[in-house]
């Protein structure tokens, strides 16, 4: 298991040096605050920072002992997460032809469930503000061009 997470952290580190080195490519401000530099490379630097942590970690012995280690999910865990995907692919199939709102409304109306949640209430506003809210919040006020769909909506 040892093994598995020095590779696993030093993938991470490979991949975290990447997008520091391309962030350097990228401005860190400008004439109006944070460039586009700005949050690649200081999450970059953070993430670098942490996986290093965990390698010390690592190296030095003090991750937790290998005793009872699950590496494969258990049935359920495996189809909610298979479901998730499924539902990520539909969504993501649906978003030019039937636009954000309606997308997203679909979507998290059938999330929600499941990962879980059990209030059809709670399932309804989540839905309802995560589709009409976010889309208002980003075309209206933030100008950030959503797909509208076939059906205008």
């Amino acid at each position: 298991m040892r093994r598995g997470w020095l590779v696993a952290c030093t993938c991470l580190l490979g991949l975290f040096a990447a997008a520091l080195v391309t962030s350097l490519d990228y401005s860190l401000s400008d004439a109006l605050g944070p460039g586009p530099g700005f949050f690649p490379f200081w999450l970059s630097a953070i993430g670098a920072a942490l996986t290093i942590a965990m390698l010390v970690e690592i190296v030095r012995g003090r991750m937790l002992a290998d005793t009872a280690v699950e590496i494969l999910p258990t049935r359920a865990a495996a189809l909610q997460g298979g479901s998730v995907l499924i539902a990520l692919v539909a969504a993501a199939a649906a978003f030019e032809p039937l636009g954000f709102r309606l997308t997203m409304l679909a979507f998290i109306a059938g999330l929600l469930p499941i990962l879980g949640a059990r209030s059809w209430i709670a399932i309804a506003l989540c839905a309802v503000g995560g589709s009409f809210g976010v889309f208002h919040v980003f075309f209206h006020w933030l100008k950030v061009p959503l797909p509208i769909g076939v059906l205008g909506i």
